[in-house]
């Protein structure tokens, strides 16, 4: 399972993607459609993946969370989106619950608000209360300018105040602050993504940070379309962690976190031809 792709209504994409791209000064793998990230998928043998939108404007949020809906299937899971300034973000909160969206995803830099701002405290103890998932955008985001919103000192801060909060913080806890990540959420509550990090991240630093972490709280994301879902499979089989944590990694821990059956013995054919779960 990719625990973390980019997708947007056909009419948007087309658009959307270009800039973006443009913006952060890499190339784009797809074209950000729900079409493309199946083909995809297909061929990467992965069953599941996890599209993230983000409420750039508070205007955007319910038309936002409307399509994570429409887009949900057998393979497509959606999470909802929450714009801080947003009047009526209880109401949206209690409506992504019933839409039957897993969680949200927050964007402290394009949101503008730091991740342990107190305004947000609210707005995230609804969300854990109803068992939705919080996922952060973290670290530099390499199309935006400093200061950086979700740091890991910043974040620490969050996750002691919510401890059974279900925490995602993208990009391996916190792109290119990877140091401070080892020293100050390593170990805590929370699961740390691999989008956009394997590659980036030295190798022997990745894999400690998994082991000392626990295998138990990484997910496998790709950050697709800037990454090849394909390609960042194999950079977590080059990591040599075990056939245990490559399960785990790769689908386990994103069914678990999901509350999604764990169908792992039905399916241990599939996996054993590379299927990712």
């Amino acid at each position: 399972m990719d625990f973390h792709v980019h997708c947007f209504p056909d009419e948007l994409a087309e658009k959307a993607i270009p800039a973006l791209a443009k913006c952060a000064g890499i190339p784009a793998r797809l074209n950000g459609t729900i079409d493309d990230i199946k083909k995809s998928m297909k061929q990467a043998k992965i069953n599941k993946s996890v599209v993230l939108s983000i409420a750039t404007k508070p205007t955007q949020t319910e038309k936002i969370n409307n399509w994570a809906a429409e887009i949900q299937d057998d393979s497509i899971i959606a999470f909802g989106s929450i714009h801080p300034d947003y009047e009526g973000w209880k109401e949206e909160i209690w409506r992504i619950k019933e839409l039957g969206l897993k969680g949200i995803k927050l964007h402290p830099d394009y949101q503008q608000f730091f991740v342990d701002e107190e305004r947000m405290f609210p707005i995230y103890e609804l969300a854990f209360s109803l068992d939705l998932i919080i996922l952060f955008h973290a670290g530099v985001d390499i199309g935006l300018p400093a200061p950086f919103h979700c740091t890991p000192d910043r974040l620490l801060k969050v996750v002691k105040a919510f401890p059974q909060g279900k925490i995602v913080a993208a990009h391996m806890g916190g792109y290119r602050y990877w140091d401070e990540v080892e020293e100050k959420l390593v170990g805590e509550n929370l699961y740390f993504d691999t989008s956009y990090s394997l590659g980036w991240l030295d190798e022997a630093q990745a894999k400690r940070i998994m082991e000392n972490h626990g295998f138990g709280k990484i997910l496998f994301a790709t950050d697709s379309p800037w990454c090849d879902q394909a390609e960042e499979i194999l950079k977590i089989k080059s990591l040599n962690l075990g056939y245990e944590a490559e399960k785990a990694i790769l689908g386990g821990n994103a069914e678990k976190l999901l509350g999604i059956r764990n169908n792992y013995l039905e399916n241990l054919t599939k996996y054993n031809e590379g299927v990712v779960l």
